[in-house]
């Protein structure tokens, strides 16, 4: 069977009684349907007196373009724990439909890790991301008709910062003109579109830890600047409310559950790239009393959303995390040995199919360098050996030795196709390493310069040797140091395919340099963010995308979804 008919063959429990395996009274949901639900925001309060559970991030290894199994290994550890005789809550970031329409799927896990209805967490779930849409295009209107009705805050219309978002990959939308047409059709200029997942709002979501807090962060957002140099907010232009009025609902944690009815929160989606990839702190303010462990999942790899896990959500939520699993795979591996070239959307190359034990060793790399960036924060790490049928056992203990040599724990996990039943060795690692006693640090203070931080991370999470700045990047960096942004941790925006900011540099390069070439600040969501490279925030659709196979069945049936 395929992900979309192992989904709907699943038993679905009614979400108060997913709930009441939490000891969630069913008074704070509000159902959404027969599967899903919405959990109150009022739950933090009233689990407040409820003991902490171990909290563990999932992480990978610097992925390959088809994606190592962070979210299926979420889900199967989850539902092992489970069947291991403890009680877990999952927490996930929402898919966007931009690339469940276009080459990547859906985000809902796969084979028989899945968190269920697949069609409905694909498929705009509760209407979060809409109101993050109509969020974010409600302040752009409203920015629009602030230059249109004579520009009192006289903000300098090349400065402006804030363009457009959408749920829908779509190439033609990102550079675009308004304003065209008659004088009253408005103030032409230049702008565009970003996917809704790259937009400031949807990293508020993420960030908010109450609705004060996210009214808060609304108000704070920079739209654009004056001709001195002074930031312009959503609240100066006073766009901030009606934001807060469309976002108050969406604040709310959605419920959903394992195909083995584990308790699943799912989330916010913020963009991986250029902001920190992590699903909402709301949701782990609830799972985070709701049972023995809370198991939450960071976008690409460690390097990116676990360091942005550590560094921007915990210094937020004030959460520590006990444990970090690595998942790593033989593929991804082999990948880093830097013989093979892997494709999103085309079959893996045939050699690199073939039982080679060294070639995975000649990738192990970035695997140290992973194990050892989350020592770098205290966590202990847990080495995940995803899987796959062309794996080959000599591959596996390539992987383990290499674990073992850096003195992580490791496990072999089948949960793609066994379930919760795969990963029950990893479960039992996890455990252990949670009950370490916690040396979690953040990798920088508050009070470091915004280059300094930078320098940080480059130099000991990614192994630059050092980072260079273009001129008008020092300048935007000095800006914000003057605004008062010195103080917000970095978001440093590369690319996801290594370690490095050179997509081509696979293992864990060393002797090179990071070059920062323009600084933005999302001082709403609490970071700035320096861009290293080309970042795409609005993505395309291939020749043969999934939107070409997803359609309803004569039963009205949701197919072709993967």
């Amino acid at each position: 069977m395929d992900d979309l008919q192992i989904a709907k063959a699943a038993r679905l429990l009614p979400p108060t009684e997913v709930a009441g395996a939490m000891g969630l009274d069913p008074a704070l949901l509000e159902p959404y349907g027969n599967d899903v639900a919405k959990v109150r925001l009022d739950a933090i309060e009233a689990l407040a007196d409820r003991p902490k559970a171990k909290y563990v991030i999932v992480s990978a290894i610097t992925p390959t373009p088809l994606g190592e199994g962070k979210t299926t290994t979420t889900v199967g550890l989850g539902m092992a724990m489970a069947r291991t005789g403890r009680k877990a809550v999952i927490a996930l970031r929402q898919p966007s439909m931009g690339p469940t329409f276009g080459i990547k799927g859906g985000a809902a896990g796969g084979g028989y890790s899945q968190v269920v209805p697949m069609e409905k967490l694909n498929l705009h779930l509760t209407g979060d991301f809409h109101a993050v849409t109509a969020a974010h295009n409600m302040l752009s209107a409203v920015l629009d008709n602030h230059l249109y009705q004579g520009n009192e805050t006289e903000i300098e219309p090349h400065s402006i910062t804030w363009r457009r978002v959408l749920d829908v990959n779509d190439r033609a939308l990102r550079n675009i003109v308004t304003g065209l047409g008659t004088r009253v059709d408005g103030v032409p200029r230049e702008t565009g579109f970003d996917i809704t997942t790259a937009s400031e709002v949807m990293a508020i979501l993420a960030l908010a830890t109450s609705l004060t807090d996210l009214r808060e962060r609304l108000g704070r957002i920079v739209v654009g600047y004056t001709g001195e140099g002074k930031p312009v907010t959503s609240e100066d232009i006073r766009g901030a409310g009606a934001m807060a009025a469309i976002m108050r609902d969406a604040l709310a944690p959605n419920l959903m559950q394992t195909l083995e009815n584990t308790p699943a929160l799912v989330h916010a989606g913020p963009f991986g790239n250029i902001a920190h990839g992590n699903s909402s702190i709301v949701a782990d303010l609830v799972g985070i009393r709701s049972g023995e462990y809370l198991i939450t999942e960071a976008g690409f790899g460690a390097d990116m959303g676990a360091e942005r896990f550590f560094n921007i959500k915990c210094r937020a939520s004030g959460l520590v995390p006990d444990a970090a699993v690595i998942v790593a795979t033989v593929r991804a591996l082999k990948a880093h040995s830097d013989k093979f070239k892997v494709v999103a959307g085309k079959p893996l190359p045939e050699a690199m199919l073939a039982e080679n034990p060294d070639d995975v060793t000649a990738g192990g790399a970035n695997l140290r360098k992973q194990i050892e960036n989350m020592r770098l924060h205290g966590v202990s790490p847990v080495v995940a050996i995803n899987a796959f049928p062309t794996d080959h056992p000599s591959e596996h203990a390539a992987i383990a030795a290499i674990a073992e040599e850096m003195g992580a724990r490791w496990a072999v996990c089948t949960h793609f196709a066994d379930g919760g039943a795969g990963a029950t060795d990893l479960a039992e690692a996890v455990a252990e390493a949670a009950e370490e006693p916690s040396q979690f640090a953040f990798l920088y203070p508050d009070s470091a310069s915004l280059k300094e931080k930078i320098e940080t991370v480059a130099t000991k999470v990614y192994g630059a040797d050092g980072v260079d700045y273009t001129p008008a990047a020092t300048k935007q960096l000095d800006s914000y140091e003057a605004n008062g942004f010195g103080s917000l941790p970095v978001c440093i925006a590369k690319t996801h395919l290594s370690i490095s900011s050179d997509p081509a540099l696979k293992g864990a390069p060393t002797g090179w340099r990071l070059p920062v070439r323009e600084v933005r600040a999302s001082v709403g969501a609490g970071f700035v963010y320096p861009i290293c490279g080309d970042m795409r925030t609005m993505p395309g659709l291939g020749a043969t995308p999934a939107a070409h196979s997803i359609d309803l069945d004569e039963h009205g049936e949701v197919v072709g979804l993967f």
